[in-house]
């Protein structure tokens, strides 16, 4: 059994969010770039869209709610981008962001409910079959689905046989709830914002939910140095 793994880690703001905000910011016109781009984020999007922005000249608001730990919103900051912090919560957040994109007249970019970023994050897949070809199954984490639908589109397309597998945390089974027509009761303790959500989206789950072979909720307990998101 050959397992490979992609060290997304190592990207420089550390996460794959880096791939889908690039390329939503590459699809600017010259006039939606002057206006600037703006997002509701208390983690990895906020800073890729703050990096990416920076390096392309395109002014960008990230909102965060009270409470986003403070070297998130410092290093959000650092990268370039205007930070709002607003809301208690990351709905009260994105509201405010919405709000603020009306008033400014800015460009709305989604964390992941948006084709260009759900097209960024599928390149991940095209690596991985670059360099392994023959992979049989990829093993991918979801939260609002935008790194699964991304990465189910390119695998298919190249390799029709390929499986995916979805996997979830028992915190958070936003996608197996949505599968089975309930309402998940999401909710917890993480270090881990991405997979803390608690609805996926709903253009992410159109594409993906006939291409994904099976997700897996796996709950692994309590363990140590967790904090509240």
């Amino acid at each position: 059994l050959d397992i490979w793994v992609k060290y997304e880690n190592q990207q420089v703001t550390g996460a794959f969010k880096e791939r889908g905000a690039l390329n939503r910011l590459l699809q600017l016109n010259a006039e939606e770039r002057q206006r600037g781009a703006i997002a509701a984020s208390a983690g990895n999007h906020s800073q890729a869209l703050a990096q990416h922005g920076a390096q392309l000249g395109i002014p960008t608001t990230i909102v965060m709610p009270r409470g986003t730990p403070n070297v998130k919103v410092q290093q959000t900051s650092a990268r370039g981008a205007t930070v709002v912090i607003e809301g208690e919560t990351y709905d009260d957040a994105y509201a405010h962001a919405l709000k603020l994109r009306q008033e400014r007249n800015l460009v709305f970019v989604h964390p992941f409910d948006d084709a260009a970023v759900i097209a960024g994050q599928g390149t991940a897949a095209l690596e991985m079959l670059a360099d392994a070809p023959d992979l049989d199954t990829l093993i991918i984490p979801i939260g609002g689905g935008g790194l699964i639908s991304g990465m189910a589109i390119a695998a298919k397309a190249l390799k029709p046989s390929i499986r995916i597998i979805g996997v979830e945390a028992a915190m958070y089974p936003s996608w197996d709830a949505r599968t089975r027509g309930e309402t998940a009761k999401a909710g917890g303790m993480t270090i881990a914002e991405g997979i803390a959500v608690k609805q996926v989206g709903n253009l992410t789950f159109s594409i993906a939910q006939n291409l994904i072979d099976d997700v897996l909720v796996l709950d692994l307990g309590d363990g140590p140095g967790l904090a509240q998101e």
